[in-house]
């Protein structure tokens, strides 16, 4: 081979190993990018908020997206001689409205919902005269529901400002005795309080135009003993509570038009060896209830049949374990997790479920430790 073609051959090949390198490096480039887009995806959370009652504060929580794994974020500073316990917040998530029960308070905090999720405390607290328990936003967003003390058999509405959210007082409605938690059913307005140390649901028709509740026919409806948590399936067909005494859960039927109940076939279903019922929820799509059992720091899983509203035990019956002393549980909106406070233990417990069984597996890491005792939780939709 003569000196030129030899010096052409080595540069042919110099030539192909370098659009080799070239291929190989944009090829790394295009890994590297999608690894880097995939650890982002992973790490994309929502938020939620948890109130401290004996630390005075509310805390911003993280939910990651893929994992349901909780981790603390900000929280607002310590304020003595409030105890915020219930919380609420508004359907366009500028405003996170606190209850703060202490007795020198007796008031609504309002905060500001800063686009990171962050809590501003927007001016002084307003007072509404007792202590506020339960919170509840109507399906508009115009109204602010609250339940106060035990001593105070009253339902106060507050109309809200879409600007400033602002709180203005609508009205007091005669509630019955010991009026505890709260809640509305999502598509008719239908509004139900349990009464503990009465046994009974007091219910309630909201007029969305003007605020004022009505009672419904028939009110108020027989309940278990100690009846605490209530719950509506996304459908407002059926009403679920949790009878923190006599360690069952009735389940109702809701009249569409009056909004009257009506004892299910089989009600009130008993939870076996779980004591304590304390709150209560269904999953986003209506198939599952689950229940925070306080006594027995568990939860009980029930499917609930279509069309007829009867509940059926998960998992032969036996609770899935818990912290000690849950207070409240609520499933995460996307329809992937579960999440229980537990007030003695000061953590969250979180859990997966199976969206055809309702089967609940513990998310890794849970319980998530907080760093004091929580109240109530809310997560952002």
């Amino acid at each position: 081979m003569s000196f030129r073609r030899a010096a052409r051959a080595a540069l042919a090949g110099r030539s192909r190993a370098c659009w080799m390198l070239v291929v190989i490096t944009l090829a790394l480039a295009g890994l590297s990018v999608s690894c880097g887009n995939s650890s982002h995806s992973s790490s994309a959370s929502h938020n939620a908020y948890v109130t401290f009652p004996t630390k005075g504060s509310v805390a911003l929580l993280h939910l990651n997206d893929s994992s349901g794994v909780l981790s603390l974020g900000a929280q607002t500073p310590s304020v003595l001689g409030t105890s915020p316990t219930g919380l609420a917040l508004d359907s366009g998530k500028k405003f996170l409205y606190v209850g703060n029960v202490d007795a020198n308070a007796h008031s609504v905090s309002i905060f500001n919902v800063a686009g990171d999720g962050t809590l501003t405390q927007s001016g002084e607290a307003t007072s509404i005269g007792a202590s506020p328990r339960a919170m509840v936003i109507d399906a508009s967003g115009k109204y602010l529901l609250i339940t106060t003390d035990f001593a105070v058999t009253n339902l106060l509405v507050f109309s809200l400002d879409s600007g400033s959210g602002a709180i203005t007082p609508v009205g007091s409605f005669a509630a019955n005795t010991s009026p505890n938690n709260l809640t509305i059913s999502p598509t008719s307005n239908f509004v139900y309080v349990s009464n503990s140390d009465a046994n009974l649901i007091t219910a309630f028709s909201l007029d969305s135009a003007t605020g004022n509740l009505t009672p419904v026919p028939g009110s108020p409806f027989p309940a278990g003993a100690g009846v605490a948590g209530l719950a509506t399936d996304p459908g407002s067909r059926y009403l679920y509570a949790a009878n923190n005494s006599a360690n069952t859960v009735s389940a109702y039927t809701i009249d569409s038009v009056t909004g009257r109940l009506t004892p299910i076939s089989g009600s009130p279903y008993l939870l076996g060896t779980a004591t304590g019922p304390r709150a209560i929820a269904t999953d986003t799509t209506g198939t599952f209830l689950y229940v925070a059992n306080q006594g027995s720091n568990n939860v009980s899983a029930f499917t609930i049949t279509a069309g007829t509203g009867q509940l059926s035990q998960i998992n032969s019956g036996t609770p899935y374990s818990a912290g000690t002393a849950p207070v409240f549980i609520l499933a995460e909106p996307a329809g992937q997790f579960l999440y229980v406070g537990n007030q003695g233990s000061s953590n969250v417990s979180g859990y997966s479920y199976d969206s055809t069984t309702g089967q609940l597996t513990a998310i890794s890491g849970s319980p998530f430790s907080i760093g004091s005792q929580p109240g109530a939780m809310t997560i952002t939709h």
